[in-house]
């Protein structure tokens, strides 16, 4: 079975971010680290070389792969902000419709700017896809 390649690891997140050349990249990403360690309660940590996580989970899917995960996260692109939302968007239409300009993968969220989003809805929706989160994982 192959082995995550996403991993935490020691990192210095504050190094990390600001090393973040886009000054407002750099800006909108402090914002959100304080965001999402205030919503989750939990340290940011370094998950692979470019990825801010906090918390974690484990998963096991039915074909048996199985493995760790963060609750959620974000990473500051040279092209976008990307926000980690990890249960998805199909339960937050509602929010995501409050939410402003952005486009969406699977599970990541992808910013411009955080002056094209509402934060206090984009707060919204990272306390209730945590919630989820740890209502479906137990943590």
């Amino acid at each position: 079975m192959a082995e995550n390649k996403t991993k935490p690891h020691n990192a210095s997140v504050p190094a990390f971010l600001k090393a973040v050349e886009n000054e407002r990249r750099r800006r909108d990403a402090l914002t959100v680290n304080e965001l999402m360690k205030r919503i989750t309660g939990e340290k940011p940590t370094m998950w692979g070389p470019t990825m801010v996580g906090f918390g974690n989970y484990h998963y096991k899917y039915d074909s048996g792969h199985e493995g760790d995960y963060f609750l959620t996260g974000f990473s500051p692109r040279k092209a976008n902000l990307v926000l980690y939302i990890m249960p998805g968007y199909g339960q937050f239409d509602d929010i995501m419709a409050r939410l402003g300009k952005h486009k969406t993968g699977k599970c990541c969220l992808y910013i411009n700017k955080l002056d094209d989003i509402d934060l206090d809805v984009l707060e919204e929706l990272i306390e209730k896809s945590v919630a989820w989160m740890r209502n479906k994982y137990g943590k």
